[in-house]
């Protein structure tokens, strides 16, 4: 009986001795490492400069006022479609004259009076230049008579005559004279012309005829800069007309480190501008001046304007116009057929690239040669084969020869 206490006794403690040897293993026993993984692949590689970028009119035409003026109040909306030299964008009437203060009307009154009565003295001088030629004319005529009859001399005929033709030019004078008074009187009267007396302009001739603005291109109306009735300046902006069915081009704020990687003939993709596919275009011109501009951070930027034309026809953008946002996606570089690997699996083993190649559940440290590199994926030129397996995003515990295994996502 004793004897087989025993017995189970030791039979159940090796069971436990077991148990607690077999949990200690298992506890303790190496488990893979869980990682992402990547596959090496075969494709297009594109190293691009993305860059928000703004819908422009190539050629824009501001109409702007010919002549200081009043400005009438602008009935065409943005929008509107304009034929160069037909269509009547806006109409101006001659600037109204200023208000005149009390000193300044006294002064025009006074001067009015002055002129009328320079008038009457004009008329008056007339008049005497007129008896003065009468009477020249009638001593003329009797010497005439006198000399026929041998009674008077020549030489008196000859004075005769140049009494009557300085008369004459006495006449021609005043009736000049007279003229000018009268032009004197109409230009003292314009002088007491108000923006508030349109009676007066009216009985000295005065005149109000529109003069109309014609559209200077053919397009539409982009935007109307002033549309109230107002008195302008000469040369003020009035509304801008351009062409977006055929003139439209998209310009990019480039930073400085980016555009000199840029050069004319460059693809372009266009992005996120309302529409259901993207557009293609092309670089065809890069300004070869900087401008200083400051991000929303604060920092100091050197920019450069990139301009892009659209290689689409123009029924592909339908709904575009001028100074919308679109994104753009400027090709530097492109491989077609070329061995790709994702950027995350690269890291830098001494001086050279390497990645961690899985291979039977085991990782393997390889060095690698890569090419342009967009930070998303890069090319391999050597040191991959297409399909192999990489570990993405690797950790400083990771090392050759440890046992990995690809991380589920649930």
């Amino acid at each position: 009986m004793a004897k087989a206490k025993r017995r189970s006794r030791l039979i159940l403690t090796t069971l436990a001795v077991v148990l607690v040897v077999g949990a200690l293993a298992a506890a303790f026993w190496p488990r893979p490492l869980m990682v992402d993984m990547g596959a090496v692949t075969r494709g297009t590689l594109r190293l691009t400069i993305d860059e928000e970028g703004r819908t422009r009119v190539r050629d824009a035409y501001i109409v702007s006022t010919p002549v200081a003026g009043q400005l009438q109040r602008v009935s065409v909306q943005p929008g509107d479609p304009v034929i160069r030299g037909e269509t009547i964008v806006a109409l101006m009437r001659p600037i109204n004259p200023a208000a005149l203060d009390v000193r300044n009307r006294e002064q025009a009154i006074a001067a009015v009076d002055a002129a009328q009565a320079a008038l009457r003295v004009a008329r008056a001088d007339l008049n005497a230049a007129l008896a003065n030629r009468d009477l020249s004319e009638t001593e003329l005529t009797r010497t005439e008579q006198l000399v026929e009859r041998g009674i008077s001399s020549g030489a008196a005929l000859d004075r005769a005559r140049q009494s009557a033709r300085v008369a004459q030019a006495n006449v021609d004078t005043a009736e000049a004279a007279i003229s000018m008074r009268e032009a004197e009187i109409a230009n003292a009267q314009a002088q007491l012309i108000g923006f508030d007396d349109p009676g007066l302009a009216t009985a000295v001739g005065g005149g109000s005829n529109d003069i109309p603005l014609f559209a200077p291109a053919d397009g539409r109306i982009l935007r109307v800069i002033q549309q109230s009735e107002t008195t302008l300046p000469s040369g003020a902006p009035i509304m801008e007309i351009g062409n977006i069915e055929s003139d439209l081009e998209v310009v990019v704020d480039l930073l400085s480190t980016d555009a000199v990687q840029v050069s004319v003939g460059d693809p372009v993709i266009i992005t996120d501008w309302g529409g259901t596919t993207d557009l293609a275009g092309e670089v065809i011109r890069v300004d070869p001046f900087g401008i200083t501009q400051f991000s929303a951070l604060g920092v100091e930027e050197q920019r450069v304007n990139a301009v892009i034309a659209f290689s689409n026809l123009s029924d592909h953008y339908t709904g575009l116009g001028h100074g919308f946002r679109v994104e753009t996606r400027i090709i530097v570089w492109q491989a077609e057929d070329t061995l790709i690997v994702p950027a995350s699996a690269l890291f830098r083993n001494r001086d050279a690239w390497a990645v961690f190649v899985v291979a039977d559940g085991i990782a393997a440290l390889r060095p690698i040669e890569i090419g342009p590199n967009n930070g998303i994926q890069a090319q391999v030129t050597g040191g991959l084969s297409e399909g192999e397996r990489v570990i993405l995003y690797p950790s400083s515990g990771l090392s050759e020869g440890m046992r990995v295994a690809a991380r589920v996502i649930n």
